[in-house]
């Protein structure tokens, strides 16, 4: 078992352990299928996008500490190969360890972060070729614009797990994948009435978010604005902790060199969760 999963089970042991004690443990166990599965704009399954991917993961709120964690699970739902890689074996497990608090409660500057650390875990590659890390800290501010548009600003740092190899993504080179990422986003929940039957009023969150890449990804990226992406979604909820979110989204391309190992320059995809809060 490699460190990576490794780690995670270490975790969640201890948690499940500790919150067996304490009883305050709480979360989310999510199930999502997307037709495809863009990754800081990188296409992750080329060509796979008429069988989609499904991505399991739960979520952990660690005794209303603040402290959270993350593990997803990636998988296409094909092993066909694309442009000489098979997606049999790009199977990847994320790990975050996230911390998240506010600043400034009830004022017009009110801001909300988290920061944290993911490891990215191939498990049928060899670590020192596949695995990255990051660390990441993200801001938004709720109540800074009219009309409830939420501004938010996200800072990446990527880099490769371990030494040895150069890394590689699916379908890239393998260049170092060292680099920042930033991505500046604007948020709006837009009430609807009359939408659907039976359902008064009903939220479609709206998103845009525009990334520029300081070279991170491993294909010799440009300092540059890389993409943007535009996406709708809304929740139904099911009942008994169940919720059921529907999305679609849609990425351009700004920097050509995101786009060279993807099917078509630009991607839309829809989005399918199902979440059960605990």
């Amino acid at each position: 078992m490699k460190k990576g999963i490794l780690l995670a089970a270490v975790i969640l042991l201890g948690a499940v352990g500790f919150a067996q004690a304490q009883e305050e443990l709480s979360g989310t166990i999510d199930v999502t299928y997307q037709s495809a599965y863009l990754w800081y704009g990188f296409d992750m399954y080329p060509g796979a996008h008429g069988e989609g991917v499904i991505l399991p993961s739960i979520d952990l709120d660690l005794y209303g500490t603040g402290l959270g964690l993350n593990v997803l699970w990636s998988r296409a739902n094909t092993g066909a190969v694309n442009k000489g890689v098979s997606f049999e074996n790009q199977e990847r497990i994320d790990l975050t360890l996230s911390y998240s608090n506010s600043y400034f409660e009830y004022e017009t500057y009110a801001t909300d972060y988290s920061v944290g650390w993911t490891y990215y875990e191939y498990p049928d590659e060899p670590s020192d070729l596949m695995d990255m890390q990051e660390i990441f800290a993200s801001l938004s501010w709720p109540e800074i614009c009219p009309e409830s548009i939420v501004p938010s600003y996200t800072i990446v740092r990527l880099w490769k797990s371990e030494s040895g190899h150069p890394s590689s993504q699916p379908g890239l080179t393998t260049n170092d994948v060292s680099g920042w990422i930033h991505i500046f986003g604007l948020g709006y929940d837009m009430p609807v009435e009359g939408l659907l039957p039976d359902i008064p009023e009903q939220i479609l969150h709206l998103s845009a978010a525009a990334v520029y890449n300081e070279g991170a990804g491993g294909i010799n990226m440009d300092h540059d604005w890389s993409h943007f992406v535009l996406g709708v979604s809304t929740d139904f909820d099911l009942g008994n902790d169940l919720t059921l979110t529907p999305g679609v989204y849609h990425q351009k391309v700004l920097e050509k060199r995101l786009s060279r190992f993807n099917d078509d320059e630009d991607v839309t995809w829809v989005s399918l969760s199902l979440k059960y809060a605990f």
